[in-house]
């Protein structure tokens, strides 16, 4: 049975972690007000030039282009945003799970993964990593999803891989944030009909104007990708910081309640122990 003075020992050191979940979740609100910010201004831009890019779809000369020709796949490129830290509850798990589901057997995959977790979950399970970013600060991944779109546009164009998915979380609120695996070469323009009557001219050609618009296309849809899982993360983990700040409330409640129990207990026991002392003095005399 614990004593009072390892139950007070215990309250201090829940007291001590429960200070530190405080700090670590205002440290994720903070992050994630920054973070959502972001994701506001990003989103309009992605989706004008998904729209941009779909409508070019609708022109016979842009389907024979490499970047909407359907080609054999043989090899694909997965390009997934994980954690670099812990205490975000199952987002990581959540996004290597999905991503692990929509890798089909038969084809060779080629990994570029973002974040510590994913990491270590892939090379645990022999999977080719071909590429692994680690600690990627905020402040460079605008130019660091530059970096990466143009490297997977060499890989496809290339040949050493015929399509490129980007796996990820998508934000919806700040209990909901759902995995998502988005491919984005060869542009998907299933669904549109061929429309060579159109009223939008391309110049100099169409030709040109999809080699100068799909950089942009894929450099806006990682940077959408890294503002949406930054965003679903950092919530999980504000989310994942206020259920240990609750559970160590309750802790420390339980601990009391026992600690005061525990000192009523003995401090009867030795008013019973003083009253007993005098009952036998009295009776010896």
């Amino acid at each position: 049975m614990s004593s009072l003075r390892d139950i007070k020992k215990r309250i201090s050191n829940v007291g001590t972690t429960q200070q530190i979940v405080k700090a670590m979740y205002m440290i994720a609100s903070t992050k994630l007000h920054k973070a959502r910010a972001q994701l506001e201004g990003v989103r309009p831009i992605y989706r004008e030039l998904q729209r941009v890019v779909k409508d070019v779809g609708e022109k016979q000369q842009a389907r024979k282009h490499i970047f909407y020709q359907e080609r054999e796949v043989k090899n694909s490129l997965y390009i997934i945003l994980t954690s670099d830290r812990g205490f975000s509850g199952s987002y990581s798990a959540s996004i290597l799970a999905k991503a692990l589901e929509h890798m089909e057997a038969g084809r060779q995959e080629k990994i570029l993964v973002v974040g510590a977790k994913g990491h270590q979950f892939f090379r645990q399970r022999g999977r080719n990593i071909i590429r692994t970013i680690t600690n990627l600060p905020d402040a460079q991944v605008y130019y660091g999803s530059e970096s990466i779109a143009n490297w997977a546009i060499d890989l496809y164009l290339s040949g050493e891989v015929e399509e490129v998915y980007i796996v990820y979380t998508r934000f919806e609120t700040v209990l909901h944030y759902v995995p998502c695996v988005d491919r984005l070469l060869p542009v998907d323009i299933s669904g549109v009909e061929i429309d060579e009557a159109g009223s939008i001219k391309y110049e100099p050609d169409v030709t040109a104007f999809i080699d100068h618009t799909i950089p942009l296309y894929m450099h806006m849809s990682l940077f959408r990708a890294f503002s949406e899982s930054h965003t679903s993360e950092e919530a999980a983990r504000m989310v994942n910081m206020d259920t240990a700040g609750k559970n160590a409330d309750e802790m420390i409640r339980d601990l009391t309640r026992m600690y005061n129990r525990r000192r009523q207990a003995a401090i009867t026991q030795e008013i019973s122990e003083i009253v007993g002392s005098a009952s036998i003095l009295n009776i010896e005399e």
